[in-house]
């Protein structure tokens, strides 16, 4: 990966790094050493603002003592830590290795190594969750004075584990009206303690939005290091080849393997639109007129849209609705061109 880097600096054309993001996989168990040379590879090569925004991603059963001030030492200032759920059922069978026990401690023990940067990810829509079960979960975290909050709703991939328990009748999977009450719920809960919705997923108290994630919705460049990573540059796309193996082998003979796609325009407006309407930043109809020829029915669709409550203008710029939101795919897939 460090070499990769190296190979890599030209990809973002000298553009100064403003977020460092160390996840995908499970980066908690990377050492101090190994994070120290990865980060002092890419300020050697890269031109990295004085106050990069620097996540890991962590396990509640890697967050300890002695980990805690290894990444404070290697320069880690923003932890996420996926506890999921608090109910302990749900979590043996997503395989999670961490006790309810864990995730509630952990969240403590970075607050006393001034880890003050943090979020957290739940998931809802989980079988058998109740809403009064849900809402506990939501408030627990509340109660944690935790700046940042990912909520997402559980989705059943074919050939895994849930997906193989859900054909034997093993778990139930919660009904689309069930998740869009999880969903609704959690919107409410979250507003009326503080925070503020800021795209369909992720929730802040004021000022703490991740910077990170903040810029792929308002489609800034980035580079992906590893196998898998993919990157983005405006005006392609590009990802690394997933086979460990493969990916090492390319490395060693000062090679990238991966594979690309390139943008056309109209592939670059539909971005902008997937993206952008999911947050409170919204898109800028002037800024996709400048990418190509807004269509004939554009406007009437978004005029459409406005009528029926799902979304707002502001500016020349379009928003979803709360109720738009629930049905955000959908309204991009009929904006596209």
């Amino acid at each position: 990966m460090k070499q990769e880097l190296i190979n890599q600096v030209e990809y973002l054309e000298n553009k100064p790094v403003e977020t460092i993001y160390f996840g995908g996989g499970t980066p908690s168990l990377l050492t101090k050493t190994e994070l120290l040379e990865l980060l002092n590879t890419i300020r050697l090569n890269y031109h990295v603002t004085d106050h990069p925004e620097i996540t890991l991603e962590a396990n509640p059963d890697d967050i300890n003592r002695s980990s805690l001030k290894d990444w404070k030492l290697a320069g880690i200032n923003r932890l996420s830590v996926g506890l999921q759920s608090f109910k302990r059922e749900d979590l043996e069978w997503m395989n999670r290795a961490h006790t309810v026990d864990e995730a509630l401690n952990c969240i403590q023990l970075a607050k006393d190594f001034n880890f003050e940067n943090l979020t957290v990810d739940l998931i809802y829509g989980l079988p058998n969750l109740t809403m009064e079960e849900w809402e506990q979960h939501i408030r627990t975290v509340i109660s944690m004075d935790v700046p940042h909050i990912s909520a997402y709703c559980l989705t059943i991939e074919e050939k895994t584990a849930l997906h193989s328990l859900v054909q034997k009748g093993k778990i139930s999977p919660a009904s689309e009206n069930s998740q869009s009450d999880q969903f609704l719920l959690l919107v409410k809960v979250l507003q009326e303690n503080g925070y503020q919705q800021y795209e369909i997923s992720n929730f802040s108290k004021p000022g703490n939005q991740s910077k990170h994630n903040s810029n792929y919705w308002k489609g800034e460049w980035y580079l992906g290091i590893g196998p898998s990573a993919h990157s983005f540059n405006g005006v392609s796309r590009k990802w690394n080849i997933a086979n460990n193996q493969k990916y090492m082998k390319a490395i060693n003979e000062n090679k990238i393997a991966f594979e690309i796609e390139i943008l056309t325009p109209e592939n670059q407006f539909n971005e902008r639109i997937l993206t952008g309407i999911r947050t409170i930043y919204g898109v800028n109809i002037s800024e996709l007129s400048s990418i190509i020829d807004l269509p004939h029915d554009f406007l009437s669709s978004i005029d459409s849209f406005t009528k029926s409550g799902y979304m707002k203008t502001e500016q020349k710029t379009i928003f979803l609705t709360q109720t738009g939101r629930l049905q955000a795919d959908y309204i991009a897939s009929e904006l596209f061109v």
